[in-house]
């Protein structure tokens, strides 16, 4: 008795010594731990998704795609899938679920030394602690740490935010992070639609995503997915019946189903994403979780894409076929190698195709097969006649075995009567369609093709807008005292460089007409009369002009400045335009309407008018609220209407007579720089401005005679058909005090009504006053 007196004392020291020394450990260990109350604020780096202004998705950005879901909106069915395949026990333990952790000691103890990895035998409760508060270290340290914060975390957090927690930082593979986005990834459907088999499979993969990819390892997973739905049986959650009927199931996982908008808004949701990164910074672009609403029309864009598509190709083809993309053997598997070659992405309409043999009637072609596609090889034709343009190739014969050989590799498209040739142009443009009374960008296309080249053309390209500009010289005209009507000097003229030499502008087409209305001067684009009416003006007053419609940052006071050789953007000529359409108001472009946080909070809005009656709390029979505007205005009302009757006359009668096809009031201006560089049309109706612009990244003559009415107008018209589709026309507002005198087109001499080759010209109340003491008007 005395000896065991003397064990059991020595046991108690020894136990009492050991839990003193583990005590002093664990305390030692857990010193530093972190603050678990930080879990209370955080905020997982969330996706930020931009939108058109319909609502359709247009792009996400993230580091990790994940999308929050509060717990109220994730169903039992999940909740219950996960519990069974990470921690049944999860709504009782506290933190720590010691049967488990036996357990898995005790499979440790058996598979000890035969490489199998170590089960760790956590708890959701002790991942969350891992994953958000500490590291991935597989030591015993870490799960000392690890336990005892799950301990702290029970007693601070109830079950449902910790299971919030879980299930919104856990990663399920293929880039997918929390339960919403991997929906989405695997089965391309919100969490709430999730079936038995589904939710089990999702529940599967944080052991092992990679090990249970359904395109890698897909009877590794449905192997998987079936033992979470057995644990769901046992445990009461599913019956026998549904767990049959479910295993029975294949995994059933869908791609996501492409948002085809993407490619047709490449370029516009890229000049997005620059403005967000520099706005708020690159971490809130791919963290913060911001939704972006954007001002893009989803119809006017796609109208867009194929107007500019087709203005460049049919550009391109007049100029002849330049060869095959590459050459490939057609001996053995030619399927093989021309499935290697990428295509153009966002051109999905033309396909990659081998030539296997070329004959007098036309061309035997392969097609390439979409990527991962297991359909057997896709023979087709191309007809002589169809690839006509393809011939004027140098050095082709005059049938298409002169032009195409077996072994070239070119693009074709699917047409009505079979395939046609096509190829990528070598000549580049861009487009842009804005509101002009808000600034909205409903459209922008910043070249042929995203996917072969991201420079975007239409913000990014600095080009001269050639005769473009013009009619920003006559605005300056007309406000110091000029009419339509008033007549300018249409014949050569040679002044000094400032460098010892002459410089001798000259109108388009060579010739002059001698003294001609301003009107005539704009309509037919007439560069000396511009000249003689920027010298007159003044180029310091025209520069200002430039400078305050927001076309150049500085303009030098130049006089080949007044004919568009300053170097500017579309998107800026498109936003000057603006201005005169909607009668002299400032424009703000943006491609922005709303900028939300992850809690719906708005922090940017593009529209700043105030409305103090809008937000009121019920109706009491008071007058609807009226938005103020408080856009500053940098032309007069009636100078910008009289502008954009010239401008009409342009359309009407100058240089752009193939617009007045739309059979609406359109007001617009072509441009064509020095030896056919840059090619321009901008114009606009009272809702809508459009701008068109094509020419070569490293700038060439696109051809002698080519123009903006000729290049770039059809493009205009081929867009506007769209953007006018189901709209009645609408007339150019008259501004308050505008009056109208008949006179005649050629000398600008008041007459009488109805007289032949007469015009009802717009004039300003002073202007009509000085115009009827000068009987035949001013010349300069």
């Amino acid at each position: 008795m005395k000896f065991i007196s003397h064990l059991f004392s020595f046991l108690v020291l020894t136990g009492l010594a050991a839990a003193c020394c583990l005590a002093l450990l664990v305390a030692d260990i857990t010193r530093d731990l972190p603050d678990y109350r930080e879990l209370a604020d955080w905020e997982p780096a969330v996706m930020t998704r931009v939108y058109a202004y319909d609502g359709a998705l247009l792009a996400e950005y993230a580091r990790e795609r994940r999308l929050f879901l509060p717990i109220a909106a994730v169903p039992d069915r999940v909740r219950q899938a996960f519990l069974s395949a990470e921690d049944k026990g999860f709504y009782s333990h506290s933190g720590i679920d010691m049967s488990g952790l036996v357990n898995a000691v005790w499979a440790n103890m058996a598979n000890f030394g035969s490489g199998q990895r170590m089960i760790g035998g956590s708890t959701i409760t002790q991942q969350i602690a891992k994953n958000l508060l500490l590291s991935s270290d597989r030591t015993l340290e870490r799960k000392v740490r690890e336990a005892v914060l799950s301990v702290r975390i029970e007693r601070a957090f109830s079950k449902d935010e910790i299971l919030e927690l879980y299930f919104n930082d856990v990663y399920f593979g293929l880039g997918a992070y929390g339960i919403a986005e991997a929906a989405l990834t695997y089965f391309d459907k919100p969490v709430g639609d999730l079936s038995v088999a589904e939710a089990a499979y999702l529940a599967a993969l944080p052991k092992g995503p990679n090990n249970y990819n359904p395109y890698l390892n897909a009877e590794r997973a449905v192997e998987r997915r079936n033992w979470v739905i057995g644990q769901m049986l046992r445990n009461g959650f599913v019956d026998r019946n549904e767990a049959r009927a479910a295993a029975a199931l294949p995994l059933g996982t869908k791609t996501r189903a492409p948002n085809l908008l993407v490619a047709d808004a490449s370029y516009f949701t890229e000049a997005v994403r620059r403005q967000i990164a520099e706005q708020y910074g690159d971490a809130a672009l791919y963290t913060a979780g911001l939704a972006v609403r954007t001002t893009l029309d989803p119809k006017l864009q796609a109208a867009a894409v194929r107007a500019l598509r087709r203005g460049l190709v049919n550009y391109d083809q007049g100029r002849g076929f330049r060869g095959p993309v590459t050459r490939i053997a057609t001996e053995g598997d030619w399927q093989q190698a021309l499935d290697g070659i990428v295509p153009l992405a966002d051109v999905p309409e033309w396909r990659l195709a081998v030539v296997l043999g070329a004959a007098d009637e036309g061309i035997r072609i392969g097609l390439r097969q979409a990527s991962g596609s297991r359909q057997a090889r896709e023979i087709a034709h191309i007809s002589t006649h169809s690839m006509r343009w393809a011939l004027r190739r140098p050095k082709a014969g005059k049938t298409s075995a002169g032009a195409l050989a077996a072994g070239d590799v070119v693009y074709v498209e699917k047409q009505h009567d079979g395939y046609v040739l096509r190829q990528v142009p070598e000549v580049q443009g861009a487009l842009v369609s804005m509101d002009p009374h808000t600034g909205r960008v409903l459209a922008s296309v910043g070249g042929f093709s995203f996917a072969q080249s991201e420079f975007n053309r239409a913000t990014q390209a600095y080009r001269q807008p050639g005769s473009a500009f013009k009619p920003f010289v006559y605005a300056a005209a007309l406000d110091i005292g000029y009419t339509p009507a008033a007549l300018v000097m249409d014949q050569p003229i040679a002044l000094p460089d400032g460098a010892g030499r002459v410089w001798r502008p000259k109108n388009y087409d060579g010739r002059f007409s001698g003294p001609s209305t301003l009107r005539t001067g704009l309509e037919r684009s007439r560069n000396l009369m511009t000249v003689r009416l920027a010298r007159h003006v003044g180029m310091d007053v025209v520069a200002q002009y430039g400078q305050s419609f927001g076309i150049y940052d500085k303009l030098k006071p130049y006089l080949p400045m007044s004919l568009g050789a300053g170097e500017t953007t579309l998107m800026r000529l498109v936003s000057a335009y603006a201005v005169i359409a909607n009668g002299g108001k400032s424009v703000q472009p943006s491609m922005i309407d709303r900028v939300q946080d992850r809690h719906g909070k708005t922090i940017f809005r593009h529209d700043g008018r105030d409305c103090d009656a809008c937000n009121v709390e019920a109706w009491q029979d008071q007058r609807e609220p009226e938005l103020r505007d408080v856009s500053e205005h940098v032309l007069d009302p009636m100078t910008a209407y009289q502008i954009t009757s010239m401008m009409r006359g342009v359309v009407e009668r100058g240089t752009a007579t193939s617009v007045s096809a739309l059979g609406v009031p359109v007001a617009g201006k072509t441009g064509t720089t020095n030896d056919e560089k840059d090619v321009w049309f901008v114009g606009f109706t009272p809702n809508v401005v459009t701008g068109v612009f094509l020419g070569y990244d490293t700038p060439k003559p696109m051809g002698y005679g080519e123009s903006g009415g000729g290049l770039a107008a059809p493009v205009f018209i081929d867009f506007m058909k769209v953007a006018l589709e189901g709209k009645l026309a609408a007339e150019f507002p008259v501004p308050e005090g505008m009056t109208f005198e008949s006179v005649d087109r050629r000398t600008g001499r008041r007459v009488a009504a109805g007289t032949p080759d007469s015009i009802r010209e717009s004039l300003q109340a002073w202007h009509l006053a000085l115009h009827r003491r000068l009987p035949c008007h001013r010349r300069f």
